[in-house]
């Protein structure tokens, strides 16, 4: 388990989460999260013109316990693919790590498929790791 995951079966960090919850005003630490909805809203209103954001420095340690009850934990570390997608989406490294080869040549090559796959990443991707932790116990 990565020194970012300290806890048995805890999927996101704590400190990861106040670290985007500084960019939060663009609803980073919400999609980190697993809230796509409410990330959108707060990219588009500047987390609710700041009051949203401010209310959620108190909030997080209580999007960080739904989160690691919600997404099932395995060997992709959640935060280092945040990481990656966050600042090197558009290259797909995100994928890379999460071994999907084909889709990360394919966004390596169109530049995260023209922004579209990342902004899909950035609703879809805790659910796709913990989908692949899923299928990975099925199989192990």
């Amino acid at each position: 388990m990565s020194t970012l995951n300290t806890v048995a079966g805890d999927t996101h960090s704590k400190v990861m989460g106040y670290l985007l919850w500084i960019f939060g005003f663009l609803g980073a630490h919400r999609f980190y999260y697993g809230k796509p909805v409410t990330g959108t809203i707060w990219f588009f209103t500047l987390g609710l013109l700041g009051i949203g954001w401010l209310i959620d420095l108190f909030l997080i340690p209580s999007m960080d316990r739904q989160a690691s009850l919600r997404f099932r934990p395995g060997p992709v570390n959640y935060s280092l693919a945040w990481i990656l997608l966050t600042f090197l989406g558009i290259f797909g490294l995100h994928r890379f790590y999460m071994g999907k080869w084909l889709t990360g040549l394919l966004y390596l090559l169109t530049g995260g498929l023209f922004l579209l796959g990342v902004l899909y990443d950035f609703w879809t991707l805790n659910e796709q790791i913990s989908v692949k932790h899923a299928r990975r116990g099925l199989f192990s």
